[in-house]
């Protein structure tokens, strides 16, 4: 092996730019024989200009494919852990909402006595959650369902769609989305919900549900209890 030739290759091939993992495919040498030939090598600014540039490709090409793992290792984590739920039973969908209600819902105050059940947030699938809860478990029907949506007054010009959104994801009509509320944005909020993909917050109210309020306090005190044996 002509090692003197090698070298003149490997500092002509740096001159114009090469990286050395490029000059390693070409000159079959070790990399610290390569990096003791180019120890003294200077480049231009265009040199290291196209060195550095092939360094970002192949640094957001490595960035990319660590992207692409992580995407693939969660989605396979999902499919695990969907397994695991399985079939819920109607007792598991009774703890559930309890414990949906004691995070979510308005509790009755000493102050307030005889107020009903109300649940708010955002999340169209938790919503559609409490409502089925509401369905199966505490056998509430649709007629006794009132709903308030309370969206920022800079997207008032969306109300029809915003309405129409909670219609297709709640399975109710639109005429049941009357009570509308616009709340002033703050501008030194740095809020982030200010897309097209936002549709406020909804609140879900049952009639004449003072006692069902109370009876959902008595399961979440049962937990509780359980908890702190």
């Amino acid at each position: 092996m002509d090692y003197a030739a090698l070298k003149t290759q490997a500092i002509n091939l740096r001159k114009e730019g090469f990286t050395y993992s490029e000059i390693l495919k070409q000159i079959p040498v070790a990399k610290s024989t390569l990096s003791l030939w180019l120890q003294d090598v200077g480049l231009s600014k265009k040199q290291t200009h196209r060195i550095t540039a092939k360094q970002l490709i192949a640094a957001q090409r490595g960035g990319e494919a660590k992207r692409q793992q992580r995407i693939t290792r969660t989605e396979q984590i999902h499919k695990d852990a969907l397994k695991d739920i399985g079939v819920i039973s109607k007792r598991e969908l009774w703890l559930i909402g309890v414990m949906l209600y004691w995070a979510e819902g308005s509790k009755e105050k000493s102050h307030h006595f005889g107020s009903g059940v109300r649940f708010t947030n955002s999340d169209a699938a938790m919503i559609r959650l409490f409502l089925r809860w509401l369905a199966d478990i505490c056998n509430i029907e649709k007629q006794h369902i009132i709903f308030d949506i309370t969206i920022h007054t800079n997207h008032k010009h969306r109300t029809p769609d915003i309405i129409q959104y909670w219609a297709n994801e709640t399975g109710y009509d639109p005429e049941y989305f009357t009570h509308i509320y616009y709340k002033q944005g703050n501008p030194k909020t740095n809020r982030t919900n200010v897309g097209e993909s936002y549709y406020g917050i909804i609140r879900i109210s049952v009639r004449a549900s003072s006692t069902l309020l109370r009876r959902i306090a008595g399961w979440t005190r049962g937990v509780i209890e359980w908890a702190e044996q």
